[in-house]
């Protein structure tokens, strides 16, 4: 398992089409959810790339504060192979990342509901009511440290 943190301009052509491409088959395909994933917060946020075997199979974005909102945020958190551990593992190197780098103690992100369980075991607490995003049910989530 090869764990990596870009900034935007740092990310290779292949790794960016990688990103775009396991976002799509997971966000756009197999929840059958046309939104608009490419986003400006792109270009300002850090990108977290798990690898196995050259192949990328789990992704998450870094947002800094400001970008959309006041505080850093967690987004587009995807594994391509679900139960093996991925999402855990790039949870945990992004709160050490926002924690060195930025020097923050808490981060929020909108959770989808049926995962909810997954980011509560690393330490994330309700913060919201469950929202329709994009007709998916979602629920905000904060972790303080």
């Amino acid at each position: 398992m090869n764990l990596t943190i870009k900034a935007f301009q740092d990310l290779t052509v292949d790794e960016l089409f990688n990103i775009y491409k396991l976002r799509c088959e997971v966000f756009i395909v197999e929840q059958n959810c046309p939104y608009q994933d490419v986003d400006d917060a792109d270009k300002e946020s850090f990108h977290l790339l798990l690898r196995e075997n050259d192949e990328l199979v789990a992704y998450l974005r870094i947002i800094p504060r400001g970008v959309l909102g006041d505080e850093v945020r967690i987004g587009r958190v995807v594994a391509k192979y679900r139960h093996r551990g991925y999402a855990t593992e790039m949870l945990k190197k992004a709160v050490s990342f926002i924690d060195k780098e930025f020097g923050d103690n808490c981060v929020v992100l909108e959770a989808q509901v049926y995962a909810r369980s997954l980011y509560e075991n690393c330490g994330f607490e309700p913060i919201s009511d469950i929202f329709l995003e994009d007709n998916i049910e979602h629920i905000r989530m904060k972790k303080t440290w």
